[in-house]
């Protein structure tokens, strides 16, 4: 995915502001298995995914619980570290070689004083992650394991392919047995 359609599924922005945006990011590559954020750590990229699959987790009790699942197009922040400056929770993990883009956060920061077209597209993209983070929230809480995993299906089939199933299963809370089971009826 082109970092144009990215920005642009944000909020749209006027092609200066989007140009000015665009130089300060930079491309980068990593192999399936890179942890691109750890936790414990502060990290203050901001990184969009122009190919691949990632993975936030969070260590709990010995176990990965994995509570997000990114693929081309989706922004890779750990919230914590570039809000606060303060070392993130969550790790993030690349589930097939990635091709990304990498934007500073600081530099970020400096741009949104400067443009207030891009000030207003920072808004609207914490508002987004707000909302994202307010539907996985909600869909823990009130939905089955079963609806969870028919949203899946309608919304990311392709995940099916590109997840090992363990890691779906972590993903919608449940074990891989569970997985099985719910595969099975929903067939």
């Amino acid at each position: 995915m082109l970092i144009e359609q990215i920005i642009d599924s944000v909020f749209p922005l006027p092609e200066s502001s989007k140009a000015t945006l665009i130089q300060h990011t930079r491309q980068v590559a990593f192999k399936k298995g890179h942890l691109i954020i750890k936790a414990n750590k502060v990290d203050q990229h901001i990184y969009f995914i122009k190919k691949g699959l990632v993975r936030a987790f969070a260590d709990i009790e010995d176990n990965e619980v994995t509570f997000w699942i990114g693929k081309e197009g989706a922004t890779i922040i750990s919230m914590r570290s570039y809000v606060e400056h303060k070392e993130g929770y969550e790790n993030i993990e690349l589930l097939e070689d990635c091709e990304l883009y990498q934007l500073d956060g600081a530099i970020l920061q400096q741009l949104f004083l400067a443009d207030i077209h891009i000030a207003n597209w920072g808004r609207k993209f914490a508002e987004l992650e707000l909302i994202h983070t307010e539907e996985r929230l909600i869909s823990k809480q009130f939905k089955t394991a079963t609806e969870r995993y028919k949203d899946l299906l309608e919304h990311n089939p392709d995940l099916l392919q590109r997840v090992q199933l363990s890691v779906i299963a972590a993903y919608l809370g449940i074990t891989q047995v569970s997985l099985s089971r719910i595969r099975a009826d929903v067939r």
